[in-house]
């Protein structure tokens, strides 16, 4: 009988043993009812076997006759679980050092609880929806301080995440940026959070980093793949970014192997920014006319014609592609599986998408750790469901492998 079996069969046997017919809601979940109640007889109960295991022997038992320690009664303490409060009686013993695992010494919480709370906070919400939250379902009175310490833990784990060891190589780096509200000393500014997805050997999502500066320029992102670097990363075959001045030199001088792909979302979009309305599906028509053609001979045939058909109104977007065409023009070496890949930055903008999700409640934040808190605590949950490879990375590995050779190691 597995554990699972043998606890659902002393699950059963309790419930059967119980008489709940007609007991009320309060009876039942109220802050004395019965799952309170049961809730403090398993605390106290594992809090015993927690004091045996210190002691080294039971309740009672001979064996801790001059044994140099032994119990010393119990002191009271008010806990919060994730369903309710509950008062509970904590064993001492006469030397003073025993301290118990499931509910540690200064705290007021089970771990659980903690856990919940970082997920609520994770999801978006605030100390204040929080505390509400907790108040509503579970009759909790969590203070919006108390909340905010339970999240400041979390701090630690984003330090450490974010100064781990990196693989050596990745085939494929996302670089992305965006802007949040942040409050320095009274003053309403703007930050940008840097964000660096790579896609590793495995062909799955890893996200290698967040860092926080002023506003999004090259010099920052320099600094950035400069610590990927230090951390280990060594050689990374493309780039995928968006067109932001001066990005490809700063990546050329931290990896210089490594190909750019400006995306080709973001060209679309740059280019179509001034379009007058009545000519925007026509623009569009014709850019995807470039970017989809089956090589890239045809592709600069496309532009020509595009420049021929369009320059005398909007004049800047064929040059714009032909400035960036070398940064441009990598997807056109794959076939389609692998260009859908690299030839946009959608991976990371989906993730950008969840990080934007719980930054919405929020005005703006006091200060760079409140953002790293929720940023780390989103990210991680969005991770959690990269299980698979990228659709086409079977294919993908083994273009890379012909166009890039001995960088490649299968």
């Amino acid at each position: 009988m597995t554990s699972n079996e043998l606890n659902n069969e002393v699950l059963d046997q309790l419930i059967g043993s119980l008489n709940l017919k007609g007991m009320t809601q309060e009876e039942l979940l109220g802050q004395n009812g019965l799952t309170a109640q049961l809730t403090k007889r398993i605390l106290e109960t594992a809090l015993q076997v927690e004091m045996d295991d210190h002691l080294g022997y039971s309740k009672n038992s001979s064996a801790g006759n001059n044994s140099g320690n032994s119990r010393n009664g119990t002191s009271k303490k008010t806990i919060a679980t994730p369903h309710e409060q509950v008062e509970i009686n904590i064993p001492r013993d006469r030397n003073g050092d025993f301290e118990s695992v499931i509910i540690p010494k200064h705290k007021k919480r089970v771990p659980l609880f903690n856990d919940q709370v970082l997920s609520l906070y994770g999801g978006g919400m605030t100390t204040r929806d929080i505390q509400s939250h907790l108040k509503e379902l579970f009759g909790i009175d969590a203070s919006p301080d108390m909340i905010s310490r339970i999240t400041d833990a979390v701090i630690d784990d984003f330090r450490e995440w974010q100064n781990r060891q990196l693989d050596s190589f990745y085939p494929i780096l996302y670089l992305d940026a965006l802007v949040v509200k942040s409050r320095e000393s009274g003053k309403s500014t703007n930050k940008a959070i840097y964000v660096v997805l790579g896609i590793n050997m495995e062909g799955k999502k890893e996200i290698l980093g967040l860092w926080i500066s002023e506003n999004e320029g090259a010099k920052f992102w320099m600094r950035v793949l400069n610590e990927i670097r230090n951390r280990g990363v060594e050689d990374v075959l493309i780039a995928c970014t968006d067109g932001l001045t001066g990005f490809p030199d700063a990546i050329q001088a931290v990896f210089p192997q490594t190909v750019i792909q400006l995306c080709i979302v973001h060209m679309v979009r740059n280019s179509t920014k001034y379009v007058a309305a009545k000519d925007r599906k026509a623009v569009c028509a014709d850019l995807r006319a470039i970017y989809s053609s089956a090589t890239e001979d045809a592709a600069l045939s496309q532009l020509e014609a595009f420049s021929e058909k369009w320059d005398n109104v909007y004049p800047t977007i064929s040059q714009s592609w032909t400035r960036h065409w070398e940064d441009l023009n990598e997807f056109f070496n794959y076939p389609e599986e692998v260009r859908k890949i690299i030839y946009t930055t959608n991976a990371i903008e989906s993730l950008n998408f969840s990080l934007r999700k719980v930054t919405k409640n929020r005005l703006a934040f006091p200060n760079d750790d409140a953002i790293f808190k929720i940023m780390f605590l989103a990210s991680q949950k969005a991770s959690k469901k990269w299980t698979l490879p990228v659709r086409g990375w079977n294919i993908a590995i083994h273009q890379f492998a012909i166009h890039f050779g001995d960088r490649v190691r299968l």
